[in-house]
């Protein structure tokens, strides 16, 4: 496929699904139930949500702090205040070119910290690794506390044979796909292999790390920042105040893998928490309010905090851009 059809369409298609999914979601919708969707909008406490933004800047903040523990081991010492503004940037990228955070965090600190960019890129993906195995061990939980009623729910959606036909069909593709990167000599599957243990270098590197304990233990603090945004967003709807714990982490689980199929969870995230909320019995009103709520005011966040630090890092790196005498 021609790269610039490809890029086209890497943009182009997700920003699609997100038009979509919110044409979807507000056609459903009676008079009665946009006029109750207002009044949502308009009666919620909007000092809770300041404070769930709040804690997400502060996971922003560790996150730029804890990046130092990937780059120093490299002999890289960046200040914290460029880490902080290349994940703002990065941030702010995702929004408009999925997936393109990661490349602009690097070439940031190429730029100003003169780190080469394949390394700086290589801690970028280690540290996504990192947050992609916190993500399971939370969908882990989730499943864990409300098994009962997931598994209630898509046993009426999708009757339990075709659950297992489906389960049958994933192991089969699973190994035939082992198989393929096994005895293959394409160039697809040397690819494939190549980027696999990439990311298995990734991981393991860091084991290799003088202050492994510490980045684990940031990086557990910045999911908990995570978590705990969002349960204070819940307190910011009368309706969503009492929901349990085992609601919330769920909701939360939902919520983070949609910022990977649209620009940053665009039109996806309030539809799916709508939806997972929608299966613990909360009004489709509230559950659509509270979505878009959480992440239109967050959104709000990164493009400020984005474009004042793609704006500032100049200024405030000025003398390392000064050309040498």
């Amino acid at each position: 496929m021609n790269k610039s059809l490809s890029k086209f369409l890497s943009i182009s298609l997700p920003l699609a699904l997100g038009i979509f999914l919110i044409w979807y979601v507000f056609k459903q919708f009676t008079p009665e139930q946009l006029t109750e969707l207002q009044l949502h909008f308009k009666n919620a406490n909007y000092w809770y949500v300041t404070l769930s933004v709040f804690l997400s800047v502060l996971s922003h903040l560790i996150r730029a702090y804890r990046w130092n523990f990937l780059l120093q081991p490299l002999g890289y010492f960046p200040k914290l205040a460029n880490n902080f503004m290349a994940v703002s940037v990065a941030y702010l990228m995702n929004i408009f070119i999925p997936k393109s955070g990661e490349v602009s965090r690097a070439v940031v600190l190429t730029k100003y910290e003169d780190i080469p960019f394949d390394k700086g890129f290589g801690t970028v993906i280690s540290e996504r690794i990192i947050d992609l195995v916190l993500l399971v061990l939370f969908t882990a939980l989730a499943l864990f506390l409300q098994f009962d009623v997931l598994y209630g729910y898509l046993a009426e959606v999708v009757p339990v044979l075709k659950l297992l036909l489906l389960l049958g069909i994933g192991v089969v593709m699973l190994l035939s796909f082992i198989a393929f990167l096994k005895y293959s000599k394409s160039k697809l599957s040397l690819k494939i292999g190549t980027l696999i243990s990439g990311l298995k270098e990734g991981v393991f590197s860091i084991l290799k790390m003088k202050k492994k304990g510490a980045f684990i233990f940031w990086s557990v603090v910045i999911w908990g920042l995570y978590l705990a945004s969002f349960y204070v967003a819940t307190q910011a709807l009368e309706q969503t105040t009492d929901i349990s714990l085992g609601i919330i982490i769920t909701t939360f689980v939902v919520g983070s893998f949609t910022f990977g199929f649209t620009n940053s969870g665009f039109g996806t995230y309030p539809a799916a928490v709508m939806g997972i909320l929608l299966v613990f019995e909360v009004a489709e009103t509230v559950g659509t309010a509270f979505g878009w709520i959480v992440w239109t005011s967050h959104m709000a966040y990164i493009i400020i905090s984005g474009g004042i630090s793609f704006l500032a890092l100049p200024f405030y790196n000025r003398k390392h851009l000064k050309p040498k005498q």
